[in-house]
C-alpha cells in the first residue's frame, strides 16, 4: 500500500478523524488542529498560523521545540545504535543515570527507566511495598499520576472513574489547598499543615500498614497548588516517624519547571522515592524514571526486580536526556525559569486587579495557575467542579480566543495553567501575557 505523502490539512483532520483514538477525549468533540512544525516556544499548523505554546503542550515540552543540541544527539546515537534491550549496559543509559545522580538531591542515586511518568509511578509504589512489606499506599485527591491501572487509581481526580475499583490498598487524604482548604482553615490548619492530618489517616488505617505516600510537590493539572511553607517537611517528619516511605511525583514539577531543578528543593525535603518524566528530554523520545534513595538501592541490589518493559532505558531517549540535562546547564535554563518565574509573579497579580474573573493566582517558577471565579467573595469557581460540555462552555471560549490570537493555553476546569517552555524569554511572555489579558475579558 502507497504512502501518501504532502497531506494538507483537510486529508491530515479526516485521516486523523477516521484512524487515531484521542486520549481523555470523546471523538466527535475533537477540535484537530493539523501541527507541521516548531521551533524555540512557537509551534505552527498547515495553514500557516503560529501559536505561542503557553503551555509547553502537556507542561513536558520544557527545553522548547526542536532545541537543536537535543535533535543532533538523537541522530548521533541513531546512526551508531537505535536500540539494545533492557539487560544491556550501555553508555548513554550509564551516563544518564550517573547525571541524573549529579542532579537530584541528597542521596538519590539509582535509577530505574521507564517509558514515562505513569510507568515511574507504577514501579515506585511496587518498589516501597516489597521494600517495607506493608501494602497501603496513602495519595491525595486532587492528584494525577497517570492513566495506567496503578497510576490512575492514585490518581486523585475524577479521571479515575472510569478505571474503578482499580488496585487495592489506596487510601485518600485531602489536600493543602488553601484557597479552598477543605478543613476550613482552623488555626493552625490540619490538614493544610499536612502531619496532623497525615497523622489522623494513619490512626485509621495503621501505620504499620502503610507502605508509602505519594504526592505531586507541587499539583499539577489539579490546580498547580503549591504547598504552604512547612507542609513538606511535615509529611517527611511523620512518614520518618512511621518508617513510611516518601514518594515525591515529579513528573511536572521536575527539571526546573519551579524555578528549581527539582520542586522538592524550595522546601529542603529529599524523598526516598523520586519520579520524573517530560523535562527529563521534554519528550523528545518517551522517557521517564524512578530514582531511589541509597537505603533503598542498597537493599534492592541483592534482590529481584520484578519490574521493567522491552524499551526501558530507550538509547535514543537516554541519548536526547542527557543533551538536554547538558543544555540546562550550560545555558542556564533553571535560572531562566526561576528568572522569568519572577516576571510571572510580578504581572499576574496585575492582571488579577484588572479582571475580576480572576480569584486567585499561584504558582513557581515557570509553573503557575490562574483560578477563574464567578464571585470573588463568594469564591463560587467559574465553572464546576469536573465541569464538562456547556458547563465547561466559558473557559472553553476563552481557550478557543487564546488560540485564535495565536496563544496556546491549558485550562483544566476553572484554572488556566501558564506554563510555557522554560527558555521563554521577557518579550515572549509579554506577548502572552497581553493575549491572556485580552481574552480574560471574554470572561466577564
Amino acid at each position: 500500500m502507497a504512502v501518501e505523502q504532502g497531506l494538507d490539512t483537510k486529508r491530515i483532520e479526516e485521516l486523523d478523524r477516521q484512524y487515531v483514538l484521542h486520549s481523555w477525549s470523546v471523538q466527535s468533540q475533537i477540535s484537530r488542529l493539523a501541527v507541521a512544525g516548531g521551533e524555540g516556544r512557537y509551534f505552527w499548523d498547515h495553514d500557516g498560523n503560529r501559536y505561542l505554546d503557553f503551555a509547553s503542550q502537556l507542561v513536558n515540552v520544557s527545553i522548547g521545540h526542536q532545541h537543536p543540541k537535543v535533535v543532533a544527539a538523537i541522530k548521533e546515537q541513531a546512526e551508531k545504535l537505535t536500540t539494545i534491550g533492557p539487560p544491556m549496559a550501555h553508555e548513554t543509559r550509564s551516563e544518564l543515570a550517573r547525571l541524573l545522580a549529579e542532579v537530584t538531591p541528597g542521596d538519590l542515586t539509582m535509577s530505574f527507566f521507564t517509558n514515562g511518568g505513569a510507568e515511574a509511578n507504577e514501579n515506585a509504589i511496587k518498589l516501597a511495598r516489597w521494600y517495607t512489606g506493608r501494602q497501603k499506599i496513602i495519595a491525595r485527591y486532587r492528584s494525577y499520576h497517570g492513566a495506567t491501572a496503578g497510576a490512575i487509581t492514585l490518581t486523585g481526580d475524577p479521571r479515575r472513574w472510569p478505571a474503578e475499583p482499580g488496585i487495592p490498598g489506596v487510601v485518600r487524604m485531602l489536600d493543602p489547598y488553601t484557597y479552598r482548604c477543605p478543613a476550613g482553615h482552623p488555626d493552625p490548619c490540619p490538614v493544610c499543615s499536612g502531619g496532623p492530618h497525615l497523622e489522623e489517616i494513619l490512626q485509621y488505617e495503621g501505620p504499620q500498614n502503610i507502605a508509602a505516600v505519594i504526592l505531586e510537590t507541587i499539583v499539577g493539572t489539579n490546580g498547580v497548588i503549591v504547598p504552604p511553607e512547612g507542609y513538606l517537611q511535615s509529611i517527611r517528619e511523620v512518614c520518618d516517624r512511621h518508617e513510611i516511605l516518601l514518594i515525591c511525583d515529579e513528573v511536572m514539577a521536575g527539571f526546573g519547571r519551579s524555578g528549581k531543578w527539582f520542586a522538592c528543593e524550595h522546601w529542603d525535603v529529599v524523598p526516598d522515592i523520586l519520579t520524573v518524566a517530560k523535562g527529563i528530554n521534554s519528550g523528545y523520545v518517551p522517557l521517564g524514571a524512578m530514582v531511589i534513595g541509597e537505603k533503598i538501592a542498597d537493599w534492592v541490589r541483592d534482590k529481584y526486580f520484578a519490574g521493567g518493559l522491552t524499551y526501558s532505558g530507550h538509547v535514543l531517549a537516554c541519548a536526547s536526556a542527557i543533551a538536554s540535562i547538558e543544555a540546562f546547564q550550560e545555558e542556564g535554563i533553571v535560572e531562566n525559569s526561576a528568572a522569568m518565574g519572577e516576571v510571572l509573579a510580578e504581572e499576574l497579580p496585575r492582571l488579577q486587579e484588572r479582571h475580576a474573573s480572576i480569584g486567585e493566582v499561584r504558582g513557581r517558577g515557570l509553573f503557575w495557575g490562574i483560578e477563574l471565579v464567578r464571585d470573588r467573595q463568594t469564591r463560587e469557581p467559574l465553572v464546576p467542579y469536573n465541569a464538562s460540555g456547556e458547563a465547561f462552555a466559558p473557559v472553553a471560549r476563552l481557550a478557543k480566543a487564546a488560540m485564535e490570537r495565536g496563544l496556546y493555553l491549558m485550562t483544566h476546569w476553572n484554572v488556566i495553567i501558564v506554563a510555557p517552555p522554560l527558555t521563554i524569554t521577557r518579550e515572549e511572555l509579554d506577548e502572552g501575557l497581553g493575549v491572556l489579558d485580552e481574552v480574560l475579558a471574554i470572561v466577564h
